[in-house]
């Protein structure tokens, strides 16, 4: 037997109807969709190791870690070599056990929550910080393994996990809009149409979607993947000429790097050593008993809102390829959720932040991604960009976000699924579809759908439909955001 057949016996292609190329396929276009994550979360996790806001940083500022001062560039690199290794963990877990076609990273949001809000405003010390992630990670384990997880996610109303996948798609398409600058900010609405004529990179993201979206139209198979490509090639060739300064429409500091000290220079100057945040994580273990109050509510913050978008992910990303049953759940999602509980334990014992599912996962699943080979994939460029840790911002981040668009829109089919003519459906699911994009936040989507959907049950008078876990999952809700306004207004310090 063939590497080819003992991969397809070993993911069950054939149950899946699928096949080793499309699998290939799948998982590259979700590694380029979500590859900006090894440049990104770096950037936002550096002022929390630094403790001081990004616009007092420079590559020449230095910290102490463990006993030795290390340079922003370093912590930057040990930044994304973490970042690359969580997410491989998280994903060999998807593959091996889950067998499902998505992606794990540190989340988005979730990191940000981290630095600026524990670290930067509540004053915990990132070493704390990590602590906490760890211990998040653990009861998630805990909770995973007796199948507590799956029994709360089964409680969400119908209403919600119907529209999720719709209010996912709308997320998506704000951001990837935005990120191509052909969405801007207006004082007046909040947003507005961005301008081609003067902004190159939005003119340049026209071109890309246009070509992206025609391709898929066409039934092209690997559209998104050509259209990033293509794109990013095209910027790069035309940066290259002299047409356009370096670091307008292609990233500055990967063409400054080979330019001024060659390219082997470059790839042979990374920081692999990421020891020093191991250590820090042990002495946060240390820190807790400084106030353990405080670390109590930032890891039931971080608890919540990382267990609500990971389940979101899940329901969304499974609507697009077909895995929910009649009820809207998806079978066995005790083992893909078991990933990020493994992966965000993991890495915060490495120094990153909280590891989730990713959104992105959907690009490979619309690219016909069905097994855990497309997720084995997605951890194979994952490692191989350990190579390229310097050069991973050469690829445009609007670029990779054309692949959010064109999904968003895919996505969007979810809403025939509503039921528009029942109050609680149209309320709880138009809530959940539309405060997504708005709050920028899964979480809140759901909240919202949540929240809404047995008061709108019990004003009909039909109470009797609601489970008391529903409204108990409604009420914790209500708690969540109370804790979680009183920590941003500052009234928990550590």
């Amino acid at each position: 037997m063939g590497v080819s057949e003992t991969i397809a016996e070993y993911f069950d292609f054939a149950a899946h109807e699928t096949s080793l190329r499309t699998e290939l396929i799948a998982g590259a276009t979700t590694f380029l969709a979500m590859a900006y994550i090894i440049v990104v979360n770096p950037s936002i996790l550096v002022p929390a190791i630094f403790g001081a806001p990004p616009g007092e940083l420079s590559p020449t500022s230095e910290t102490e870690i463990a006993g030795d001062v290390y340079t922003y560039t370093e912590v930057f690199q040990m930044l994304a070599v973490v970042t690359i290794l969580a997410s491989i963990v998280a994903i060999a877990v998807m593959a091996f056990y889950a067998n499902r076609p998505f992606g794990l990273a540190p989340g988005m949001g979730l990191n940000a929550f981290f630095t600026f809000t524990v670290v930067l405003i509540l004053g915990v010390p990132w070493q704390v910080a990590l602590a906490a992630v760890f211990v998040e990670g653990i009861i998630f384990i805990a909770l995973t393994a007796v199948g507590a997880r799956r029994y709360i996610i089964e409680l969400f109303p119908e209403p919600v996990k119907f529209a999720v996948g719709a209010g996912i798609g709308i997320f998506l398409l704000f951001l990837g809009l935005q990120e191509m600058e052909l969405v801007v900010a207006y004082d007046a609405t909040l947003v507005n149409l961005g301008n081609v004529l003067e902004s190159p990179i939005a003119a340049f993201s026209l071109a890309g979607l246009t070509l992206t979206l025609l391709l898929y139209a066409r039934g092209v198979r690997g559209s998104i993947i050509i259209g990033i490509l293509t794109t990013a090639i095209g910027a790069w060739l035309v940066t290259l000429l002299g047409l356009v300064s370096p670091g307008v429409i292609t990233p500055e500091q990967p063409y400054e790097d080979v330019t001024n000290e060659g390219l082997l220079s470059v790839l042979t100057s990374v920081q692999y050593d990421f020891t020093p945040l191991v250590w820090g994580f042990v002495e946060g273990l240390g820190m807790i008993v400084d106030d353990p109050l405080v670390f109590a509510l930032v890891v039931f913050t971080f608890f919540f809102v990382d267990f609500f978008d990971t389940a979101g992910t899940l329901i969304g990303v499974s609507q697009v390829g077909g895995f929910l049953d009649e009820q809207g759940d998806l079978p066995e999602i005790e083992k893909p959720l078991m990933a990020d509980a493994v992966g965000t334990t993991a890495g915060a014992m490495m120094g990153t932040s909280t590891v989730t599912t990713y959104i992105e996962s959907s690009t490979g699943i619309e690219e016909g991604g069905r097994t855990g080979f497309t997720a084995l994939v997605v951890g194979g460029f994952f490692a191989l960009s350990l190579l390229f840790v310097p050069l991973m911002s050469a690829i445009p981040q609007y670029a990779t976000y054309l692949a959010l668009v064109v999904v968003g829109i895919i996505m969007l089919q979810g809403v025939a699924d509503i039921d528009w003519q029942d109050p609680a459906w149209a309320i709880a699911g138009g809530l959940t579809i539309t405060i997504m994009p708005l709050t920028t936040s899964i979480a809140n989507g759901l909240a919202a759908g949540i929240i809404s959907y047995p008061l709108v049950k019990a004003a009909m008078g039909d109470h009797r439909d609601v489970s008391l876990g529903q409204w108990l999952l409604a009420v914790a809700f209500v708690v969540y955001f109370v804790i979680y306004f009183a920590v941003q207004a500052g009234q928990f310090g550590f």
